[in-house]
């Protein structure tokens, strides 16, 4: 699974550096966080508006769009996506409640 994840932030990482008008990556970059915010919020309407729709073909779709402009805003950020696999690890064993009470500590 995470061999995928490995590919696509190194593809994400070497077009951080490309010129904006060679890839797609490079120009979200160019354009700044907002942008690629902009994107996520975007990808995650689809999602949900998939979702409601129980169609489950879109729904594969938007949240791989999802995924994707994710790692590229943690690309951005300096954030591996090792990083977060971690803390989903670490979340192993709590209760989304035990878990949810540790952060607001």
């Amino acid at each position: 699974m995470s061999s995928v994840l490995e590919q696509l932030e190194t593809v994400l990482e070497q077009r951080k550096s490309a010129a904006a008008d060679s890839s797609y990556v490079a120009s979200l970059h160019a354009k700044g966080l907002d942008a690629i915010l902009k994107k996520i919020g975007e990808e995650a309407t689809e999602t949900v508006l998939a979702a409601k729709n129980g169609d489950a073909e879109h729904i594969i779709y938007e949240t791989a769009d999802l995924w994707f402009h994710s790692m590229v805003m943690l690309s951005h950020m300096g954030i591996s996506h090792q990083q977060v696999l971690d803390e989903l690890q670490r979340r192993f064993g709590l209760s989304g409640l035990e878990e949810k009470a540790q952060r607001s500590k």
